[in-house]
């Protein structure tokens, strides 16, 4: 089991929430006057809400990565898509306790839906569902078959980001002195917001320290799957939970591949004005998105480079379950000439404050370097988000 150990509360939210406003601005010059004037004082809800969760948060590793699928989800069947995820989803509500059935399945909201972060849970209190560390370790089972069910299967994308990521919080618990911070993959959380059902609208809704997947399905269609956050601390590769982590390795590799194919012209074309310290469509930032684009077009790419980028796009969409990414792809790929990319920093894509957007019609995904903030160790770590200006949240408005 992974222990944290303890310190002080006020120390973890004051950073906390200095690194959230932060993510919120347009540039690093406003970025950093920002930091500067210390973070906003909770509101007396999210005040409230902190005294309750860190009555609930745990330090021990869940194990995600290791717990067995139990036998009982056999009765769902073996063919992929939303009927066998509703199966799943409903015999894992039959047998968790009235309390986590409270915390897990809540209306539809799209003020609930927005209630994601980058944060640890001891510094976003708002997050809605149950943690994973109070469900029972076959309960724990039963939610890993619904997560590999809604998420792609492929290393280091999807399911495996999210087993890593995991593992980075039961990393970081062993070196943290913030305890109730909430370095733990006991932390994370999955809710279901609106009745899971082949009619209706409703979200599987699974974050925590760096994650956020968001699943909005209407009449037994996937109609959303963003706001997609991801993020890592430490960025290199380590071991934790008998694994080699560096999930987000692959997301840098492909966009630093795109970036280094550009002639020196195209570069020019594609460097942005200012300087970016994190990504601009954060968490409570969902209006953050430029109404103009800036960068350089897709349309001035040749066959080669397009193709590195559609490999770099589709490091996030493929977070997705296979069937889901491809109708994505596609769209993606027939607004190509409509998109552009830009970027700010090194095209290697490694050193603090680089940074890297698409945008397009419909797709919107930034990657950026800041300095660590979690572990003490020196060097950067990413923050990076996809979302889809046609349908994040799934296009819901209330």
């Amino acid at each position: 089991m992974i222990k944290n150990k303890h310190s002080n509360l006020f120390k973890l939210v004051a950073l906390g929430l200095a690194s959230a406003f932060a993510s919120t601005q347009l540039s690093a010059e406003t970025q950093h006057d920002e930091q500067h004037k210390g973070p906003p004082k909770l509101s007396a809800k999210d005040a409230a809400l902190s005294k309750i969760i860190q009555g609930r948060l745990g330090d021990t590793s869940t194990l995600m990565g290791t717990i067995a699928i139990p036998a009982s989800v056999d009765t769902c069947g073996d063919h992929p898509g939303v009927t066998r995820l509703l199966c799943l989803i409903d015999l894992l509500k039959s047998g968790v306790s009235d309390k986590n059935l409270a915390h897990m399945q809540l209306d539809y909201s799209l003020e609930q839906a927005k209630n994601w972060s980058n944060l640890p849970a001891g510094a976003f209190p708002a997050r809605p569902g149950v943690f994973l560390g109070e469900l029972k370790v076959e309960q724990r089972g039963v939610v890993k078959a619904i997560l590999m069910e809604a998420a792609g299967l492929k290393d280091n994308e999807g399911f495996d980001e999210m087993l890593q990521t995991l593992n980075a919080d039961d990393y970081i618990g062993t070196i943290s002195d913030d305890y109730k911070a909430g370095y733990s993959s006991f932390n994370s959380k999955l809710a279901f917001l609106g009745t899971p059902a082949k009619t209706g609208t409703w979200e599987l809704y699974y974050g925590g320290h760096h994650f956020a997947f968001s699943n909005t399905y209407s009449d037994g269609k996937l109609i959303g799957a963003t706001p997609s956050f991801r993020g890592i601390e430490p960025f290199h590769p380590f071991d934790m939970n008998g694994k080699t982590n560096a999930p987000l390795l692959q997301e840098r590799d492909t966009f630093a591949a795109f970036l280094k194919s550009l002639t020196p012209a195209q570069q020019k074309a594609a460097t942005l004005e200012g300087t970016y310290r994190d990504i601009i469509a954060g968490p409570q930032a969902d209006d953050a998105i430029p109404t103009e684009q800036e960068g350089l077009s897709v349309s001035k790419l040749n066959n080669t480079q397009k193709a590195l980028l559609m490999k770099a796009i589709a490091t996030y969409v493929e977070d997705i379950n296979a069937t889901d990414a491809k109708q994505y792809m596609d769209k993606y790929t027939s607004e190509m000439a409509d998109t552009v990319i830009g970027f700010s920093g090194t095209t290697a894509l490694n050193s603090e404050d680089d940074y890297v957007r698409v945008d397009g019609p419909s797709i919107w995904i930034e990657f950026s370097l800041q300095s660590n903030k979690s572990t003490n160790e020196e060097g950067n770590h990413p923050h990076s988000v996809w979302r889809d200006k046609t349908d994040d949240y799934g296009g819901q408005t209330q």
